[in-house]
């Protein structure tokens, strides 16, 4: 997916392509930015889930790896938490999570896998236990579900994901709080942006299975 070698096809619609958009996102007017976000999405979405091509999928979901995440918040993390620009960058930003700290991701997802004692763990389908590896692996597959599976059930997994690492981050927090106070706030943080993120996801996995999702 770089610039230099896009794919048959594909063309990378994240990053800026042209004058035009540096025009519409310099002027800050946020209707503007708003339409093209949701352009952008719908465009991405519809086009990638008609032409069934793995290989754009396997791009689709390599590209945080290979460019980070700036070029994707540009267009979409203005947008409502509850809208498809917002979802798919909600989607985005835990694979970057994961992948730039999988050790992390996978003591906050064990933790909480064991503390919660929901179905969540099973919704969000990572093996018992989860190592970093796993946790990579799951999202992976859950941003490809995005893109050639039923895209509801992807939303379902990730919010599964975020209240079982929300879970995991609290009681870490709890542990941590008499020794390192300020470890533990950030793991406060970390788990209320988390349980956010679940119930954002999975509102708009319903919102997607009314076709309400714009």
């Amino acid at each position: 997916m770089s610039d230099e070698t896009p794919g048959p096809g594909f063309h990378k619609p994240v990053k800026r392509p042209s004058e035009l958009f540096d025009r519409l996102y310099g002027t800050q007017d946020p209707a503007e930015v708003s339409r093209v976000a949701h352009s952008t999405a719908a465009a991405l979405l519809s086009r990638v889930r008609e032409e069934q091509d793995a290989g754009v999928v396997d791009r689709l979901v390599e590209f945080t790896d290979r460019h980070g995440i700036d070029d994707i918040a540009e267009l979409w993390s203005r947008s409502p938490a509850r809208t498809l620009p917002g979802t798919l960058w909600r989607i985005y930003l835990l694979q970057l999570m994961i992948h730039d700290d999988p050790r992390t991701a996978a003591l906050l997802y064990e933790r909480g896998r064991v503390e919660l004692g929901s179905a969540d763990e099973v919704v969000a389908g990572a093996s018992a236990p989860a190592g970093p590896e796993e946790l990579v692996t799951l999202s992976d597959e859950i941003l490809r579900g995005v893109f050639d599976g039923d895209f509801g059930v992807a939303l379902q997994r990730a919010g599964a994901f975020c209240r079982v690492g929300a879970s995991g981050a609290t009681h870490l927090a709890d542990d941590y709080e008499p020794t390192e106070p300020e470890r533990a706030s950030e793991l406060t943080t970390r788990a209320l942006r988390l349980s956010t993120f679940a119930e954002d996801l999975d509102a708009a996995a319903s919102l997607w299975r009314r076709d309400s999702l714009t």
